[in-house]
Parts: C-alpha cells; sequence; structure tokens
C-alpha cells in the first residue's frame, strides 16, 4: 500500500495545478480505509465546490495510478476553523492563537503534549508561550501533531475574513 508521502506525491501536482495546497493527507481505518485529503486555496478559503472539483481530479488519478490497494473512501475537505497546523506557514499566520501541540519525543522537561498560545514562528521553529515569562522555542520538525483550539477569538476573526470577502 502506498505511504502518505507516496500519496502526496501523487496528489500535490494535481492540486496545484488547480491552485489548491495540500494541508493534510491521512489514511485511517482498519478494516476499511479512509484516504483523508485536506486542502485550500492560497488565500486559506475552500468551498464545497472547490472540495469536489478536486475530488474529482484525485479520484481519476487514482483509479488510474491505483496506489491503495483495499478498498477505500476519498474524502476531500477544508481543514475548517480549528485547522491542524501542519506546515511553518500554518504556525506563522496564527501567532497568538492557542493549539494543542504534541511534539515528536519528550522535551527537557520530560512533557510531550501542550495547550499553549504560539508566541511565534519562522519557517525552521516555532515558539510557544509556556505561561507569561516563559517560552519554549522548537524545531518546527520536533512537532508531531498540532492543531488551533477553538476560542471566540479564533471564531470571530474567521468570521470576520469570511465576511470581507463577501
Amino acid at each position: 500500500m502506498a505511504t502518505p508521502e507516496d500519496l502526496t506525491n501523487l496528489i500535490k501536482p494535481i492540486a496545484e495545478t488547480l491552485g489548491y495546497e495540500l494541508v493534510r493527507i491521512r489514511i485511517t481505518g482498519t478494516a476499511h480505509k479512509t484516504l483523508q485529503v485536506m486542502a485550500e486555496k492560497p488565500d486559506g478559503t475552500m468551498l464545497v465546490d472547490d472540495c469536489a472539483t478536486l475530488s474529482r481530479a484525485i479520484s481519476d488519478m487514482l483509479d488510474i495510478e491505483d496506489p491503495i490497494a483495499e478498498d477505500y473512501d476519498l474524502e476531500v475537505s477544508s481543514p475548517g476553523i480549528d485547522r491542524p497546523l501542519t506546515r511553518p506557514k500554518d504556525f506563522a499566520r496564527y501567532v497568538g492563537h492557542k493549539a494543542k501541540i504534541e511534539l515528536v519525543s519528550a522535551d527537557a522537561q520530560g512533557r510531550r503534549r501542550y495547550q499553549v498560545v504560539i508566541a511565534a514562528a519562522d519557517d525552521t521553529t516555532v515558539s510557544l508561550a509556556i505561561s507569561n515569562d516563559e517560552t519554549l522555542t522548537v524545531p518546527f520538525s520536533a512537532i508531531g501533531d498540532a492543531k488551533l483550539v477553538m476560542t471566540d477569538r479564533l471564531i470571530q476573526e474567521a468570521q470576520a475574513a469570511r465576511a470581507a470577502k463577501h
């Protein structure tokens, strides 16, 4: 069966040709697999019609390439408000917002999981506001999983951005 990296190499060029950026690709399920493709436009939007367009293009490629031997479902979606943070630019975009962060391995204090505010981010590191006077800076590669936490501020900003586009 194809790895997520193999699938990314097949799907990314299709998404980019159609004007989308991949956010995450995952294969879930044991008895029945689901190929989850999360994408968005460069401006952060992803409408239902966009999901349908990308889904059809990916499905056509998967029918030809057949990288997954088992039966599976294809699921194409937007990242949503409480989105996963998978790229350095995601962390930079959401500086000041709260996130759940899981490190690949425990840090010097023996912790792997944090629910913190993103203090700063660049192409190689992410700084986490552990407390008012403590910041932990980790390499981007040390982050195993990260997701925004739904807060009133996040919802308000998403609503304001949506209103500004209409």
